[in-house]
């Protein structure tokens, strides 16, 4: 999927393999699509893993999740950081 290949651009070396350098030649070129092609499928294949084995969740339980457990953690989290700001 599109946000597969823009995680894979962005987070994951793109076609790069790591402490390894491709030479520019065809076939260093194919062995670069090949490594993000490799590397899209696998995200693919986790996002399908991820979302067969979660439950999934209605309106009112996320709404319930928002509003009762991530607002107050987010207000706290932001008191926090400010402390720590204005103490260093």
């Amino acid at each position: 999927s599109l946000l597969s290949c823009i995680v894979t651009l962005v987070f994951l070396g793109g076609w790069n393999i790591p402490y390894v350098d491709l030479p520019p030649t065809w076939w260093g070129a194919l062995i670069g699509h090949c490594v993000f092609l490799v590397k899209v499928v696998f995200l693919c294949i986790l996002q399908i893993v991820i979302r067969w084995t979660l439950p999934r969740f209605r309106y009112d339980q996320l709404m319930r999740l928002g509003w009762k457990i991530l607002l107050p953690f987010c207000m706290v989290n932001l008191l926090v950081t400010a402390a720590v700001k204005l103490l260093l």
